[in-house]
């Protein structure tokens, strides 16, 4: 019996470990954001939309938008001849919640699109994302824009 609880403490121990690294798990959720803010930036659809959870929480223009709408009306915007022009983030703050499996990274976002038509909008934002570890994987399940009205 000794030696099993000492096998089960053996095992268990990694597990304590990095889900006691805040570090860590910060550095991942910081890897993360670089990697989802370059692909939004670079039009690069699908590599941006497999950072979501299927069924995440997203919140832009005042309104809660389903990830398969957002995802047809931004594949249709590029289609069109529309792009992000510009992403650049600014002042990322990252907070890995207790446990090591989800994390909010929240920033400034300064954006610039071009709409089919052509015309350049030049908007400065807040955004905060809410990523959570599911079945090994960091996936964006919440995400809250909200633009910064100018002065």
């Amino acid at each position: 019996m000794k030696n099993l609880i000492t096998i089960i403490l053996t095992m268990a121990l990694p597990l304590v470990a990095l889900a006691g690294n805040p570090e860590a798990v910060e550095s991942k959720i910081a890897e993360m954001e670089k990697a989802f803010n370059e692909a939004y930036a670079a039009n690069q659809i699908d590599t941006y939309f497999d950072f979501y959870a299927k069924d995440a929480t997203l919140f832009f223009y005042g309104e809660r938008q389903p990830v398969e709408r957002y995802h047809k009306e931004w594949q249709a915007s590029i289609n069109a001849g529309g792009a992000v022009v510009r992403n650049d983030v600014s002042d990322m703050k990252i907070r890995v919640l207790p446990g090591g499996k989800a994390a909010v990274a929240s920033s400034f976002i300064d954006n610039s699109t071009r709409s089919p038509d052509g015309e350049v909008t030049t908007v400065r934002a807040y955004e905060s994302n809410v990523w959570q570890k599911i079945d090994g994987q960091w996936k964006v399940v919440s995400l809250h824009y909200n633009e910064i009205a100018e002065e």
